[in-house]
């Protein structure tokens, strides 16, 4: 399997995803060894670079992990690893651009909002690789929830209006039709056109309140990042019909200084492309599936 994608734990960071000859280059340099932590697509848990058999054989191909060896439902959870085991995202650059615009353009013309909307989500939750669990798709239609995407894209207009206030009056509506988005993509997600029987169980109050809490964050210039990344925490948790814990690894400073750079590759316009799809992978590789605890 030479186009897998590899994870390998460094100090207390998830460093990936990287294609396999990258993580052979990690190994030539010495940045890998035998006692590092790595981790791709097939492997329930895990392992010591040096317990995969061939991965640091020169000149050899990764073998694919002994059945034997692999524990279902094992989780790395030391203090100096990551937690779980990550998703991955298969992305093309201009796919990936090409919908972003299209979702963009959708909402600013207001009535296209659901098409491009579901398309969107449709197209990158069947990208997104679970381990132990092929074959994602999504099942949500159009119509399902017009309303709200027509109203998220009418909120949008708001600062070209004359009402005083009125882009903070609509934070806690936008807060709502957030949540009602977020409730409907994790109904409708399924595996090989199976419906996974997922919901999501976040009270509307606890989400409106993150929300605003998020906005007002904003004041800080840097704070966003760590309300981001607890919020993102609180919505995983708050998902039910998992055999396993949804769980976030990202830190607040790994938000900032990534989301900076994004930034500064949308200013300068030429970089868009790369920087995006860098994100997105990194964003959905910070997302880990672990054994429960409770």
């Amino acid at each position: 399997m030479p186009n897998r994608l590899w994870f390998f734990a460094s100090g207390n960071t998830q460093q990936g995803p990287y294609s396999e000859d990258k993580l052979r280059d990690f190994i030539a340099r010495g940045v890998i060894n035998a006692d590092t932590h790595v981790w791709t697509e097939g492997m329930s848990a895990w392992q010591r670079a040096g317990d995969i058999p061939g991965l640091l054989s020169s000149g050899s191909a990764a073998a694919p992990m002994p059945a034997a060896a692999a524990r279902e439902g094992e989780a790395l959870t030391g203090r100096d690893g990551p937690a779980g085991v990550p998703l991955s995202v298969d992305l093309n650059i201009w796919a990936l651009l090409g919908r972003a615009l299209i979702f963009v353009i959708g909402f600013l013309l207001i009535v296209p909002a659901p098409w491009v909307a579901t398309g969107f989500y449709g197209w990158f939750i069947s990208r997104v690789r679970v381990p132990q669990r092929p074959g994602l798709s999504f099942t949500g239609q159009p119509m399902d929830i017009w309303w709200v995407f027509v109203l998220l894209a009418l909120c949008a207009y708001s600062g070209l209006t004359e009402i005083p206030y009125i882009g903070i009056i609509l934070i806690p509506v936008q807060a709502w039709l957030s949540w009602m988005t977020v409730k409907w993509i994790v109904a409708n997600i399924s595996a090989h056109g199976q419906p996974l029987q997922l919901s999501f169980r976040g009270e509307a109050m606890h989400y409106v309140g993150w929300f605003v809490l998020l906005n007002v964050s904003f004041i800080t210039i840097i704070g966003w990042a760590w309300v981001t990344t607890a919020m993102t925490r609180w919505i995983f948790r708050n998902i039910d019909g998992t055999r396993r814990e949804i769980i976030f690894n990202a830190s607040g400073l790994e938000v900032l200084w990534r989301t900076v750079v994004v930034a500064i590759g949308c200013i300068l316009i030429i970089p868009i492309p790369w920087v995006l799809r860098w994100f997105a992978r990194w964003y959905v590789s910070q997302v880990a599936l672990a054994a429960r605890t409770t």
